[in-house]
């Protein structure tokens, strides 16, 4: 009987090579939770010192306890996506919004004192719903909007959809006329959407 050479490979390797440690699928994600994290604490720790009016070390511990917890569970909700490398460039922008959103909110309470003390006040008021669709893309835009025409007096939104859909009460024609208008290209603009 022939004889054959079979050749037997281990199925155990005696030399591995050695176990490298697991690298994040992205390394930027944990950097970016971890700045979420920090940033989200920072606020919510300013908000605490500056609403508690306490300053000694049992209600300072509290608040820190309590805004880890909170940053910890809720940091993605104040910043949903990674964040943005302009990030400081867009606090800039929503800083430039804000004197121009003052001066609508006072140009929008002259309008609706004019209509609250003009003899014609019933022909004047004409309420209505008016409702438009956005172009903003994130949650943070839309609440940004809905957040400003709410603020602005004469105008309520009480609807503001996911996919962008908004209503929005108006005490006369002339107070919606412009939604959505030049508040929603400087929101967008703030966004960079």
């Amino acid at each position: 009987m022939p004889t054959t050479d079979v050749k037997t490979t281990p199925t155990h390797d005696p030399n591995p090579p050695p176990l490298r440690k697991r690298q994040p699928k992205y390394p930027t994600e944990k950097k970016s939770s971890i700045l979420r994290f920090i940033i989200t604490f920072i606020i919510m720790l300013g908000f605490w010192l500056l609403f508690s009016g306490k300053f000694d070390f049992f209600h300072i511990s509290l608040g820190v306890a309590s805004c880890v917890i909170v940053s910890t569970i809720s940091g993605r909700l104040l910043f949903p996506k990674a964040l943005p490398s302009g990030l400081l460039k867009c606090w800039l922008k929503f800083a430039a919004y804000l004197p121009w959103l003052f001066y609508q909110i006072f140009l929008a309470n002259l309008r609706v004192l004019y209509l609250s003390f003009h003899p014609r006040m019933i022909d004047l008021i004409n309420p209505k719903i008016i409702d438009f669709r956005s172009q903003l893309k994130s949650d943070v835009s839309r609440t940004t909007f809905a957040n400003s025409i709410t603020l602005t007096p004469g105008t309520i939104t009480i609807y503001a959809g996911i996919m962008g859909t908004f209503a929005v009460h108006c005490i006369d024609d002339k107070s919606g006329q412009d939604l959505p208008g030049e508040m929603e290209s400087r929101i967008a603009r703030i966004f960079d959407e």
